[in-house]
């Protein structure tokens, strides 16, 4: 099998010779601390060897449990929120037919998101929509209390009860939570419901590869046996043993270290030219905001769909503030071919393009693009991809996520906490009254009053 490749020449162009070299030594300085637990938050580096580690006794678990639900439920919601439903989703968008929502399928129920905000009218829409659907839910919360995962799944296990009884909902509520302890893991022992554990040595930003996305995955009708075997694989590719010259993970890492302190570029815009990869940038973006933003520190991430956001941020990309470099995700090969057909009117000019692939204009327009982009003073790095599928999909993330680690640890931070998280909750429950919160709530109240 081939593997994803990376080119950072449009990218060095912009630092002095030798930067990427340079940093060698940090990089395997990084990597050993990895390896060796020996690095800030070394409790929670259970994503590093997570593919090697899963069994197919396991992942066949997964698949019966999935099954399972695909026979029973034309819907099945995915309740969570940040990493506790992006890399399922991305990877299940980056998979799915573009139109899914509207075919059906025998073979695999719908999937559906909710947990993810605390928009009325979005559960007051989900609710509604379900009432003459037979649905089931993936509840997925380590602690069971975070605020927007809990208020959908306590609306969607009523609904799921008032509609088929308590039997029928225990055969298609599945919880992935704590192994013993929080509100999750009590409701799922009180009910009976079936349940997966969140590893506690991986954070829900690296748990893609935990039953947190593969249940999902499973359910959607694609292969997690495939995803695994493309992590792990990334995974030898990215080991220690790999020289620094033929370690995509560790330049990636390094090229935008020296883009950060070098350069001055303090935005990374991860963008593609394939639609179906929208969820993926969205899972990206966590991973490094929430592991790279902190300590007044990090690379602010970003994402475009292009061509689709070049006719409405095309503009500032081009002759904007210089603070940025782009990383494109290319696709080298898609899984459909449509060819560009004649037209005998030729009012929008374009039978020159008569007979050929749609692929082909699109990847002319992608590289017009980081030509233009490279020529306006924008470092670009490019990630191909040779197409979209489950091996190729667990390669690009376990390549992001070793990345991940390395360029925090680089940076000097702890890549794997998020203190700065529970800021706007403690507010918020303070606004709301909640019980235990009596002195921050009389706190914020002041603070509104002399606001005013």
């Amino acid at each position: 099998m081939e593997s994803i490749k990376l080119d950072i020449t449009k990218a060095t162009q912009f630092l002095n010779p030798g930067t990427i070299e340079a940093y060698a030594p940090q990089v395997a300085a990084a990597q050993v601390a990895l390896e060796k637990g020996t690095c800030a938050g070394n409790d929670f580096l259970g994503w590093l060897h997570l593919p090697s580690s899963i069994t197919k006794a396991f992942l066949t678990e997964i698949e019966n449990v999935a099954d399972t639900l695909r026979k029973k439920c034309e819907v099945i919601v995915v309740a969570g929120i940040g990493g506790s439903y992006l890399g399922a989703r991305a990877v299940i968008e980056g998979l799915n037919n573009s139109f899914a929502w509207l075919i059906k399928d025998k073979k695999n129920p719908t999937i559906l998101f909710a947990g993810n905000n605390i928009g009325e009218d979005y559960l007051f829409e989900l609710t509604t929509y379900l009432k003459d659907k037979k649905f089931g839910v993936i509840n997925i919360s380590k602690s069971g209390t975070t605020t927007e995962t809990a208020l959908a799944f306590r609306l969607l296990k009523k609904q799921c009860e008032d509609q088929f009884g308590k039997e029928f909902s225990k055969d298609v509520i599945v919880a992935i939570t704590d192994k013993k302890k929080g509100a999750a893991r009590i409701t799922a022992t009180q009910e009976g419901y079936k349940s997966f554990v969140i590893p506690d040595n991986v954070g829900g930003r690296f748990s893609v590869l935990t039953p947190v996305g593969l249940l999902p995955i499973a359910v959607a009708g694609f292969d997690i046996k495939a995803l695994v075997e493309g992590a792990k694989d990334m995974e030898k590719e990215t080991g220690t043993d790999v020289p620094f010259a033929n370690n995509i993970a560790a330049r990636y890492a390094a090229v935008r270290q020296g883009l950060y302190a070098q350069a001055g570029k303090k935005i990374e815009i991860v963008a593609n030219f394939q639609p179906k990869l929208h969820y993926f940038a969205e899972w990206w973006k966590q991973l490094y905001g929430e592991s790279e933003g902190k300590d007044h520190k990090g690379i602010f991430p970003t994402a475009c769909d292009f061509t689709t956001d070049l006719h409405s941020m095309g503009q500032w990309i081009q002759e904007g503030e210089r603070s940025i470099f782009e990383t494109i995700i290319s696709v080298e090969q898609p899984n459909s071919t449509l060819l560009f057909p004649h037209d005998n009117e030729n009012l929008d000019g374009l039978n020159f393009l008569e007979g050929k692939r749609v692929d082909e204009v699109n990847k002319m327009a992608e590289l017009g693009t980081r030509l233009a982009h490279v020529d306006g003073g924008v470092p670009n790095i490019r990630v191909s991809v040779p197409t979209l599928n489950e091996y190729y999909l667990g390669q690009l993330i376990y390549f992001f996520e070793k990345a991940c680690g390395i360029s925090g640890l680089i940076m000097d931070i702890n890549p794997f906490n998020q203190p700065g998280v529970e800021a706007y909750k403690k507010n918020m429950f303070a606004l709301l009254n909640k019980p235990g919160y009596e002195a921050e709530s009389k706190a914020i109240q002041e603070r509104l009053t002399s606001d005013k």
